[in-house]
């Protein structure tokens, strides 16, 4: 069975293109994001800055193989801002993404249909400015051995190309290391044939 290993998110934060319709002036955000914490401090900061609109509408998606997602109208009408928003994280097949468009209300109401198009224009400019890139879902260990064992440990690591994350050497060192999934059964194998090293899983 070929496991799925990847996925797509954005490399950086990007601001999109002003989409204008009858006045009311639409911005979009990206974000890349690893948890739901991140959102309101992104939001947060666009409020601060755009002190002056009248709406922050947002969806995100975070998560490669268990996947979350919200949308927010925040305020507009419901499924007009939001839904097109994260109809475009869908398009654009990424996830750890977060889209916000600030519209600047400009004296006319668009209507449903004309909110709907404005919301996810804004969302597929900032989207399609953004830089997708395309990263692995990793398995992570953690390694436990005495330094005499050091070359054995490093040489798994370099031939199987992992990275470490993080290491303490001592007289007794720990390494957390990052595998792609696709590999981890056969590297955690070779570890374990080591017999000189305490594995532990990190979620």
């Amino acid at each position: 069975m070929k496991i799925s290993d990847t996925y797509k998110t954005i490399e950086k934060p990007f601001e999109g293109e002003v989409f204008k319709d009858r006045g009311s002036k639409f911005i979009g955000y990206a974000f890349p994001i690893l948890n739901e914490e991140e959102v309101k401090s992104k939001i947060d900061e666009l409020k601060a800055t755009h002190h002056k609109a009248r709406h922050w509408c947002y969806a995100w998606q975070i998560g490669a193989e268990q996947v979350r997602f919200r949308a927010n109208d925040d305020g507009e009408p419901s499924n007009s801002a939001g839904q097109p928003i994260y109809g475009q994280l869908l398009s654009f097949d990424v996830t750890n993404v977060l889209v916000v468009v600030v519209r600047y209300f400009g004296g006319t109401k668009l209507g449903v249909g004309g909110l709907i198009n404005a919301y996810r224009t804004a969302a597929k400019l900032v989207l399609e400015d953004s830089k997708i890139v395309e990263k692995t879902i990793d398995v992570n260990l953690q390694l436990t051995f005495e330094y005499e064992h050091m070359d054995k440990v490093m040489r798994i690591i370099k031939e199987n190309k992992l990275k470490i994350l993080n290491q303490k050497m001592e007289l007794n060192c720990v390494f957390e290391v990052a595998i792609r999934k696709k590999n981890a059964e056969f590297v955690k194998t070779a570890f374990e044939n080591l017999r000189c090293i305490k594995i532990k899983s990190l979620l």
